[in-house]
């Protein structure tokens, strides 16, 4: 079954601007954070080499993430999601990802 989540993966290497995320660990302890470039910080986050919370719990699955043009936007948003209580959270991934799964599994996260 194709939920359109295919062409959102194939297009995100492709996407310029700034990106707020949802990392997820496999007991689902969530982290929101912002970033130019997605696939650079998913990749650092499953090799471990950012240090702190996402490294401490192994959080690494990218479950949600939205893209904007402006990086004031996109703090904004950041900051938003991270006032939002946890099951407000959990609605938002579930709305676009019902299944939790890891949305950079499929990606060349090399660099």
């Amino acid at each position: 079954m194709n939920d359109g989540r295919d062409a959102r993966v194939a297009t995100v290497h492709h996407m310029r601007g700034y990106h707020v995320y949802i990392l997820s660990s496999h007991s689902r302890c969530l982290y929101v954070g912002v970033t130019n470039d997605l696939t650079r910080r998913v990749a650092q986050h499953k090799r471990g080499s950012v240090p702190g919370f996402t490294k401490k719990y192994r959080v690494t699955r990218l479950v949600h993430y939205e893209e904007y043009r402006d990086v004031v936007t996109a703090i904004t948003r950041e900051k938003q999601l991270k006032r939002w209580p946890r099951l407000r959270k959990e609605r938002l991934i579930e709305r676009q990802n019902r299944a939790w799964d890891d949305l950079a599994a499929a990606w060349s996260l090399e660099g």
